[in-house]
């Protein structure tokens, strides 16, 4: 095609898991969350739509959900960088910090959508083996323009340890280390105190999961302001909407109902586990709304017949495994945690299916 970029004709691009229209299905295969958001998110939708805010352009750095971050997170409002997810954030990173022909970094297996961007960008990508128990590899020497750790980790869910996070962020500095959290409020800790002692450490959070916001399309990245002032010359002028500004800053200060979901969510994927342990699953101790499953069998077609079930969980295959695993691709099913009668369901059909 005449006119299209070499490197985007050569690159196969990012595929997200699978949006069946069909209201019988059972979507395990995004991680999104299975209970509804805040009330307070449908009170501020309702006054945003009813109010005069529709026909004005949104705040360009959604000032009022940075102050109620702010507050909640006890961070400066001028160190949060608002963006239409997560994804536009890495987004607006690679395209401030990686040059074409530079070079982006990070471990794998893990989010696919990191190799795409870099191939949009024109630049190299090094994905970098985990160890065999999930952990940073000790020789992980080699600095790049930009380096995405996803903490916790798709699709293991498992958690890197601060120590190596410092570590791993004085070997890539004065470039960044992105610590992409997405997944950070299902976790036993997460690591917004590092932003006072690595200069060069950049957080990203996503509402898609712990706040029932995935149809919504709303993120946030957090570093020292000096980064995130240079960042705001990258972003769209106006990337979140009035919607989208409302539904956060109601979601975010509504703490009670927010530990009420995440509560429920973690004693589902407790229970999720143990079950499916018993049913023959490798499962990875997961710090995540999600678990990854290897069988001992086959990952594919119990993810086929589980599709055929209305079912959907997400078949993931990776070029490679973490260091020491078997040669050749590395792959096995992510089941999203559902709903305890989601959940019973997915485990009936299983038990049916192995």
């Amino acid at each position: 095609m005449n006119g299209v970029r070499p490197n985007i004709l050569a690159m196969a691009g990012y595929t997200p898991g699978e949006q069946l229209n069909d209201p019988a299905i059972i979507k395990l295969n995004t991680n999104e969350n299975p209970y509804p958001p805040s009330p307070r998110v449908f009170e501020a939708i309702q006054t945003a739509l009813t109010s005069n805010s529709l026909r004005k352009y949104p705040q360009p750095l959604g000032d009022t959900f940075r102050k109620a971050a702010g507050k909640v997170l006890g961070v400066d409002p001028d160190s949060i960088l608002i963006g239409n997810g997560s994804d536009d954030l890495l987004t607006i990173l690679t395209r401030a910090f990686v040059p074409e022909g530079g070079l982006m970094a990070s471990p794998t297996p893990s989010y696919i959508l990191y190799r795409s961007l870099a191939e949009i960008q024109g630049a190299r990508f090094e994905a970098v083996p985990f160890t065999q128990d999930w952990n940073l590899p000790a020789d992980w020497g080699r600095p790049a323009n930009l380096t995405f750790l996803p903490n916790p980790n798709s699709p293991s869910g498992t958690l890197v340890l601060p120590a190596e996070i410092i570590r791993l962020a004085n070997v890539v500095a004065p470039s960044p280390l992105v610590l992409d959290e997405a997944y950070a409020d299902f976790a036993d800790w997460n690591r917004l105190e590092l932003l006072a002692e690595i200069s060069n450490l950049i957080i990203t959070r996503s509402f898609s999961k712990a706040y029932s916001l995935a149809g919504i399309r709303f993120g946030f990245a957090i570093a020292r302001p000096e980064i995130v002032s240079e960042l705001v010359k990258v972003k769209d002028s106006y990337n979140c909407d009035v919607l989208s500004l409302a539904a956060a800053t109601a979601a975010i200060v509504d703490r009670e109902y927010f530990l009420g979901v995440r509560t429920k969510i973690l004693a589902t994927r407790a229970r999720m586990a143990v079950e499916l342990t018993k049913l023959g699953f490798a499962v990875t101790p997961s710090q995540a709304n999600f678990l990854w499953c290897r069988p001992n069998r086959p990952a594919k077609p119990i993810y086929e017949e589980l599709k055929q079930r209305k079912i959907l969980v997400r078949y993931m295959n990776y070029p490679i495994g973490p260091t020491g695993m078997p040669e050749g691709r590395y792959d096995g099913l992510r089941i999203s945690v559902g709903t305890d009668a989601e959940i019973d369901r997915l485990l009936e059909e299983l038990g049916s299916i192995l």
